[in-house]
């Protein structure tokens, strides 16, 4: 008689080719993005709140420990390598599916740009120098000494500006009103890695290490929210919380805000400026927010493993690029073209409206 496939093969094998054809038919990509994850992230992140550790980081643990001690259980029990190794490949395929099914297909939905209807603007010296000029003044501005950062505000004024922001910018609205974050398990090995925060897609829950400081935490906070609201891209991760972070009307949260993408400014500036140029720029910086970039740069550097953290590098750009992420680790700084990008988009908006407004009665041209 010939061997049957069991009713679980089947459904695998179909949920696989469910996955591929999404992540190939953009069409079942912004499906997906639009009407399937906002369900599958209501239900799943809804478990999770109900437990105050990550259980996502968890299952990660228990599941690379089960594959890796199963094939030694396997032998000792004189189970052929042939049996012990379908088995592995079978937990994989099944955690892979559920990757994708829970939040992975997110990676095919569209981008920024057409999510928003935003044009893309290419970088000239002209409108990079205006955004950083801007920047700056905004960045000394909004300086603010943070010795703490009171988390129900921060995570009320999260929502608050998602929510209002959703329909313009093309992310969704917070399915939940008082979304939980966790601390991540692992916290002194994650810092080992440079990591401070991250999405956990299993239960659609987002974490952030237990070492941050308390002037990364709003624009980490609502850098990692977006990635539970759908985004996949680092960039439009970053550009997210600069909006959310930077409309807020809390001077702690505003700050975190300005001060996120400091590094990318300045890492942007350095490959665009001329070195007098670039001078001229970092002298016009508060010393207090130099400071305190300084003083983060040495706190992180101090947990950091450059062996440790550069195997992390290396896998996560792969998958990066391997969910249609070209630029890799990159993709992080290049928050910076998203913005020059709204920020031309939304002034010709303005002119355009204010120009509609003198064609009305009473307004001359």
């Amino acid at each position: 008689m010939k061997h049957k496939l069991p009713i679980r093969i089947i459904i695998l094998i179909l949920l696989l080719v469910l996955v591929w054809l999404t992540q190939l038919l953009p069409a079942m990509g912004t499906f997906y993005a639009n009407s399937i994850y906002p369900v599958v992230s209501w239900c799943l992140s809804g478990f999770s709140n109900l437990f105050p550790f990550a259980i996502g980081d968890l299952f990660i643990f228990l599941s690379i420990t089960g594959i890796i001690v199963y094939p030694i259980y396997g032998r000792i029990k004189k189970q052929p390598w042939k049996k012990i190794l379908l088995r592995d490949t079978e937990y994989l395929a099944w955690v892979y599916v559920w990757f994708y099914l829970a939040w992975g297909l997110n990676y095919s939905q569209p981008n920024f740009y057409q999510r928003a209807e935003v044009p893309y603007t290419a970088y000239t010296p002209e409108n990079f120098n205006k955004f950083v000029d801007d920047y700056i003044t905004r960045l000394n501005d909004s300086y603010i000494p943070i010795k703490s950062i009171n988390n129900d505000l921060l995570r009320d004024e999260a929502v608050r500006i998602y929510t209002r922001i959703s329909d313009s910018l093309g992310v969704h609205r917070p399915v939940h009103l008082a979304p939980r974050v966790k601390t991540m398990m692992f916290t002194p090995f994650i810092s080992m890695v440079g990591v401070t925060g991250s999405m956990g897609p299993f239960f659609c829950e987002f974490t952030l290490n237990g070492d941050l400081l308390p002037p990364q935490y709003p624009a980490t906070y609502t850098h990692e929210l977006a990635h539970l609201l759908g985004i996949t891209s680092e960039a439009e991760a970053n550009f997210y919380a600069y909006q959310v972070c930077t409309r807020s009307t809390v001077p702690e949260i505003r700050f975190s805000g300005y001060f996120s993408i400091l590094g990318h400014v300045l890492a942007n500036a350095r490959a665009l400026m001329t070195e007098e140029e670039y001078e001229q720029l970092f002298n016009r910086i508060r010393p207090e927010v130099m400071d305190l970039a300084r003083n983060n740069q040495e706190y992180w550097m101090a947990k950091y493993s450059p062996l440790v953290g550069s195997i992390q590098d290396w896998i996560y750009d792969l998958y990066l690029k391997g969910n249609k992420i070209e630029s890799g680790r990159k993709n992080y700084s290049e928050v910076i073209g998203l913005l020059i990008s709204y920020n031309i988009y939304k002034d010709a908006h303005e002119r355009r409206k204010n120009g509609s407004l003198r064609t009305l009665p009473g307004h001359t041209r």
